[in-house]
């Protein structure tokens, strides 16, 4: 994974406090089969580098995509004008953000081999014309997406750090419509794993089509969910959200400290909440774990050369730390994660997710459907809604499942629940064990102005939630 970057970049940039480049190059490549048609394969090469210079009291950016010394020159000029002219206006000293001297690799997997893709496409061909197993499946399609992505810190204090990243993002989907009602069912999409094509095979890919297939046209037939306050089982495929959207995104430090409120809302959380807050039962530990294996935001160190390791962010209900990077925790006095990541090479580093999980309980799912006397299961996120201050949210799933005296009775479509993130956690009172817990991740983490769009990760089990507004949306 050599680059000339770092050595090339030394010898053109202009005298400055301290400076770091980091040099991104991706390779990705989407394969669609939608309704046994071949769509036009997307297969998209990107490169270029960031540059950050601290130059007395401030701080500036540049980036570039011409690598070549003139490229680099000027986009090191331009970093250091923006540090000068940011210097009487800085939120923060400059001399608080990180300095890197420090050197590390990271490998996760070597890139996929180009003469493995006719097999998938047929592979995937073959898949599709399962999905299309009814005259009222009027949509159907199978996808895969594999990417491969190399960057490299380096610093004017010697400091060099080499990751290397491949990963996959499967998909199916089966819409079926009776002419009155559309109902849809899915698989993959938020299952974005580190790994190549073996991933298809461990998520049981190929298998699915048949059982998603089936499911669409199921809830065609199904009762709308009741209407009621009840228990409710989520399974991972909806509690990757949950997780996501009302723990991830409120306790991110940036957002707390009000940097992210005029794109995606700040949050409930405030600094003193940290150390004591009761965010959810007793039941619930959330960790960031940067070194699960397979996980899609795994790494060893985030876009500032901070080293990343493992970290409880709430434990038994408390919340003990937030997602913060470095400059962050700076400002706000208070320890975070190394969670400083961007999208490529043409976005500065801001605090994000990386992989955030739920720590399994001890209850299998065989349990926790026992537990229920009156309650429903849901799974797949299809809908979501949450306030501008990360509180009050509204999700649906694809389908649902009623639960009466410990029993599953049946299948119910459109269902729907609501709550509140300050109370829903509190309500958590069963948490599935590590057989009903799944590695997962997400593709679409949207943040930042200029938004980002990045990978995260979540593992999380089945939990049960007490006392929920659940109800159909038709």
């Amino acid at each position: 994974m050599n680059s000339p970057l770092p050595e090339l970049f030394a010898d053109t940039m202009p005298p400055v406090d301290y400076w770091s480049l980091r040099w991104t190059e991706s390779e990705e490549q989407i394969i669609q089969v939608r309704q046994n048609v071949l769509e036009p394969t997307l297969r998209r090469l990107r490169s270029g580098a960031f540059i950050t210079v601290l130059e007395g009291e401030g701080a500036g950016y540049g980036a570039t995509c011409d690598l070549s010394r003139e490229g680099l020159r000027t986009a090191a000029l331009e970093a250091r004008e923006w540090a000068r002219a940011s210097a009487p206006r800085a939120l923060f000293e400059a001399q608080n953000l990180p300095r890197v001297d420090w050197r590390g690799v990271y490998t996760a997997a070597r890139p996929w081999q180009s003469d493995v893709l006719a097999d998938l496409i047929a592979a995937l061909m073959e898949t599709a014309r399962k999905i299309k197993c009814h005259e009222r499946i009027v949509d159907w399609q199978a996808s895969v997406r594999l990417r491969h992505t190399r960057t490299v810190l380096c610093t004017s204090l010697g400091g060099k750090i080499e990751q290397e990243w491949t990963d996959l993002i499967p998909e199916l989907v089966a819409v079926a419509s009776n002419g009155v009602d559309t109902q849809r069912r899915s698989f993959g999409a938020d299952c974005g794993r580190q790994g190549g094509l073996e991933q298809l095979e461990k998520l049981g890919f190929f298998s699915l089509p048949a059982r998603i297939a089936e499911e669409a046209l199921l809830l065609l037939e199904a009762p709308n969910c009741p209407a009621a306050r009840m228990d409710l089982l989520l399974l991972p495929g909806q509690m990757i959200l949950q997780l996501h959207e009302s723990i991830g995104h409120p306790i991110e430090l940036d957002r707390i400290l009000g940097d992210e409120r005029n794109y995606a809302g700040g949050s409930f959380v405030t600094l003193d909440m940290f150390g004591h807050y009761r965010y959810g039962s007793e039941l619930l530990n959330v960790t960031f774990d940067p070194a699960c294996p397979e996980q899609f935001a795994s790494y060893a160190f985030d876009d500032e050369g901070s080293a990343a390791e493992r970290q409880y962010l709430i434990r038994a209900g408390i919340l003990e730390r937030p997602l913060g990077g470095h400059a962050s925790q700076t400002r706000a006095r208070i320890a975070g994660v190394a969670c400083t990541r961007a999208e490529h090479w043409h976005r500065p580093p801001i605090d994000r997710m990386g992989n955030l999980n739920i720590e399994p309980g001890m209850s299998p799912i065989e349990a926790l459907v026992r537990g229920i006397e009156h309650g429903i299961m849901m799974d797949t996120n299809r809908s979501w809604s949450i306030d501008d201050q990360r509180n009050k949210f509204q999700f649906g799933c694809e389908c649902g499942w009623v639960i009466k005296d410990g029993e599953v009775k049946g299948l119910v479509k459109n269902p729907n629940y609501r709550g509140t993130s300050a109370t829903f956690w509190r309500n958590l009172r069963a948490v599935g064990d590590a057989g009903t817990w799944r590695v997962m991740g997400l593709s679409t983490c949207g943040k930042g102005e200029p938004n980002q769009t990045i990978h995260v990760g979540h593992a999380v089990p089945a939990c049960v939630f007490r006392d929920v507004d659940v109800f159909s949306n038709a």
